[in-house]
């Protein structure tokens, strides 16, 4: 039987990118597939009541020093290639209504490390459909087409009963992991990911 990871994501959220990008080996280890789950970030917050980091941490100078620390120590723990984005935060509805797009085409794979690259690698203002359009195209995508039919209302329909649904499972941010029922949120909980996928 194939072990499953579940992914909820939006690249609007850097914390989203860096869990991405240290899954590899995980899913290496165990054997596992990774199954993408589009939201839209903005829509949970709305849903859940949940505010950004930058936000929730405003008046606590001290707890935002350390959450920088703890996410400094993560890309070089992992290696990761992040280079924080003059753009933030970003509008990702439309880039998120092309990954629904995308899912419905079967490209969903090509487009996470598309989208993941161009915002945290790459610097990427992704709010600009012009943007989106061209970073397909270099991916080997449609961009134009995928852009026309994330413009149509039954793709809207679907983010929302995406994000929806996550938040009905308990979801309030990105990222967040499913193993069957279990829930995990945030990169500091790939740990406990793993051992729940080696119990399988």
């Amino acid at each position: 039987m194939t072990k499953t990871l579940e992914f909820v994501f939006d690249p609007a959220g850097p914390n989203a990118y860096l869990a991405w990008k240290a899954l590899p080996p995980i899913l290496e280890r165990i054997g596992a597939t990774l199954v993408y789950r589009p939201v839209s970030l903005g829509g949970l917050f709305k849903l859940t009541g949940n505010r950004p980091p930058l936000v929730r941490y405003a008046d606590s100078p001290a707890k935002w020093a350390y959450e920088q620390l703890e996410f400094e120590r993560f890309i070089a723990a992992h290696r990761i290639p992040f280079r924080m984005n003059p753009v933030f935060p970003q509008n990702t509805l439309t880039l998120m209504r092309v990954a629904v797009a995308c899912e419905e085409a079967g490209s969903l794979d090509t487009f996470v490390p598309t989208a993941m690259a161009a915002m945290w690698e790459q610097e990427r203002d992704l709010g600009d459909p012009h943007v989106i359009a061209t970073m397909l195209g270099e991916a080997g995508l449609d961009g134009l087409a995928l852009l026309a039919r994330a413009a149509e209302q039954d793709i809207k329909d679907t983010l929302v009963a995406h994000t929806e649904a996550a938040a009905a499972r308990g979801v309030f941010g990105v990222p967040t992991f499913f193993v069957g029922d279990e829930m995990f949120w945030g990169k500091e909980r790939l740990a406990q990911v793993e051992a729940m996928l080696a119990l399988g």
